[in-house]
């Protein structure tokens, strides 16, 4: 299919396929669209390049809200800047950049705070179209509206995404196939290590799931400079990639008997972890990564649950008489602009 430059189209609307979420747990379906030309401080961009995120997934499988269809998910991406709407000056046209769920204006509170990376400008949430009017800029050819997801929506041909919600990236530095990852998972685990827990060199940690996003906390946790990286998983099988990536002990929870996971990491750090990540969402999990981390100083970084309406389930006596704390991490705490350029040079020396 071909597909015209924004100056060619005189700012109209753009043709194209998207792999579209009509009912909630079915295949996507491959649909010609329309994407409308941006708006003020936004950029329409041509996806090069998009992975696949377990949060897709979850969104993918909700049938009640904040689940919605039809739909176009995807958020870990690389595109080349299609047009630019009005008070665009940070990318142009041809540039190549990485859309992110998280904004960054850098110049409200908290985004010229070193304490929290939630721009408050521009918050996160589950929005169902862009995040400062709401509106969609996705049609089907009917003319019936396709909602956003976490303002990004990768998964079409091109998209629009505000411009608070871009990085700028050297293609010649890192391929878009590689770059794509730090749109999320990546930049996720490893900036729960380096930026939400802060840990220091000579640390113990404990990683409930090896995952993407958990073998990324161990290459944070490795260049932080932790002593002990213990991986759980219930597969083996990752056992190889997980020694490439920073772990030094594994505990398969399927092996360990009639002992609770807890237990085990408690008897082989002689008193619990410094720092427990919990990085698949199973509120079981969570209780078990609380109650391994050490008491009073230990710190349980948190990714996610299972569903809306889950409750931690932690006894409030437990974490204030264990001295304990449980932290809450979005995007690893980094914030995107200033930070996925730190990443990208640790990808270019080789560390990460």
């Amino acid at each position: 299919m071909e597909h015209k430059s924004s100056m060619a189209n005189g700012g109209k609307p753009i043709r194209c396929r998207a792999a579209v979420c009509q009912k909630a747990g079915e295949a996507l379906v491959m649909e010609e669209i329309l994407v409308a030309p941006p708006m003020a401080y936004e950029v329409r961009i041509r996806i090069i390049c998009t992975s696949l995120c377990h949060t897709d997934v979850k969104y993918w499988k909700m049938k009640d809200p904040p689940g919605i269809v039809p739909r176009i998910l995807g958020h870990e991406a690389v595109g080349e800047v299609e047009s630019v709407g009005d008070q665009v000056s940070e990318v142009k046209q041809g540039d190549i950049v990485i859309p992110t769920f998280l904004a960054e204006c850098g110049e409200c509170r908290d985004c010229t705070s070193n304490k929290s990376n939630i721009c408050s400008e521009h918050p996160y949430k589950l929005s169902q179209g862009m995040p400062r009017c709401g509106t969609s800029r996705f049609t089907d050819l009917s003319g019936e509206v396709l909602h956003h997801f976490m303002f990004v929506s990768s998964f079409s041909e091109y998209t629009v995404v505000d411009v608070t919600h871009l990085i700028k990236l050297d293609p010649i530095l890192i391929s878009p196939d590689k770059a794509c990852l730090l749109g999320c998972g990546v930049s996720t685990g490893v900036g729960a290590a380096w930026r939400t827990a802060n840990l220091e060199k000579g640390s113990t940690v404990a990683i409930f799931g090896l995952g993407t996003v958990g073998l990324a906390v161990a290459q944070g946790a490795r260049i932080c400079g932790a002593e002990r990286i213990i991986g759980i998983d219930i597969n083996p099988d990752k056992l190889t990639m997980a020694k490439k990536c920073g772990v030094t002990e594994f505990v398969n929870s399927r092996s360990i008997g009639d002992k609770s996971v807890s237990q085990v990491i408690i008897e082989m750090t002689d008193g619990g972890a410094d720092y427990c990540f919990e990085c698949v969402g199973l509120s079981s999990l969570i209780k078990e990564a609380f109650a391994c981390c050490r008491k009073g100083r230990g710190k349980t970084i948190l990714f996610g649950v299972e569903d809306s309406v889950s409750v931690l389930g932690l006894k409030s006596i437990d974490v204030i008489s264990q001295g304990k704390t449980v932290i809450g991490c979005i995007y690893g705490g980094l914030k995107p602009k200033s930070d996925i350029p730190t990443l990208i040079q640790w990808y270019l020396d080789k560390i990460l």
